[in-house]
């Protein structure tokens, strides 16, 4: 695997893969685990070539949230990406990626603002400026993105979207441990009783689910469940349970067409999320 840190370099280097076939892209803060690595593996099977970057986002996290400890682990994501076969790792400094100098940012009126966004001012601003400059350096053909992050699909697809970048984004399903709860980079920062007790989460998604599969198309009466099973859990300090719409994030009434029912949760010092896909179109 080549690692490479400056942007001519990829830009050159992502334009000879092009001339080769298709190019994927799956962009990471590293820290990696079993779903970022479902990502490579997503891309290499839809895919001629695979690039992954690691760039911890200065610009996506608040000014009371972990950026300074977020977990960087890069010689072992170096060891776990050349096993998983990708080609090129991207690995730029803040300096080269976020320079003092820029003033130019992307950023999705009303939708970035929704579930997580309303919580993370700014959060989204960050991600969507920092993908958009991935996209134009490397020009992937699919970029590939966890559906654990379901906010950040829907403000990048309206991104695409908007700004006509030439690029599929590919959803990749959410990784879980066999207790139910999603892997996260974050997951490491959970005490031994803290990670028992963040399984509430998939549960409250369960207790949802099912009451959906009984019938049940009232967004109230989903939410009314999972806001129930949050409470048995009274460590955790619960900061939404929501249905949306998964592409515009809008609150939904009615869920006869499906929806995304999502939770996020604070243990301690720790923000976990987690959702579903729900309905006839969401198998």
């Amino acid at each position: 695997m080549r690692i490479i840190t400056s942007i001519s370099e990829m830009q050159t280097a992502a334009r000879q893969l092009r001339r080769g076939g298709t190019l994927g892209l799956a962009p990471t803060m590293g820290a990696l685990h079993a779903g970022h690595l479902s990502l490579i593996a997503a891309a290499k099977r839809e895919c001629t070539h695979v690039i992954a970057t690691i760039f911890v986002n200065p610009l996506q996290f608040g000014p009371n949230e972990d950026f300074s400890r977020y977990p960087r682990t890069f010689e072992a994501d170096c060891a776990a990406f050349t096993a998983a076969g990708v080609d090129i790792l991207f690995a730029p400094s803040a300096e080269t990626l976020t320079p003092a100098s820029a003033t130019t940012f992307v950023e999705g009126a009303g939708i970035s603002d929704r579930l997580d966004g309303a919580h993370r001012p700014g959060h989204f601003r960050g991600v969507a400026t920092i993908v958009a400059k991935l996209f134009n350096i490397i020009a992937p053909d699919r970029t590939y993105f966890g559906q654990k992050d379901a906010a950040q699909l829907a403000v990048l697809r309206a991104m695409v979207r908007d700004l006509n970048f030439a690029v599929e984004i590919v959803a990749c399903p959410i990784v879980r441990e066999l207790d139910g709860l999603a892997l996260s980079s974050r997951n490491r920062y959970l005490t031994a009783e803290q990670r028992i007790r963040a399984t509430i989460l998939h549960r409250a998604l369960d207790a949802a689910a099912d009451l959906h599969a009984q019938g049940e198309r009232s967004s109230g009466a989903l939410i009314k469940a999972m806001q129930q099973m949050l409470v048995t859990e009274p460590s955790v300090i619960v900061e939404y349970a929501a249905v949306v719409d998964p592409d515009t994030l809008l609150p939904l009434s009615d869920i006869t067409h499906g929806a995304l029912i999502a939770v996020a949760a604070h243990l301690g010092e720790t923000r976990l999320i987690d959702n579903y896909l729900i309905g006839a179109d969401h198998a």
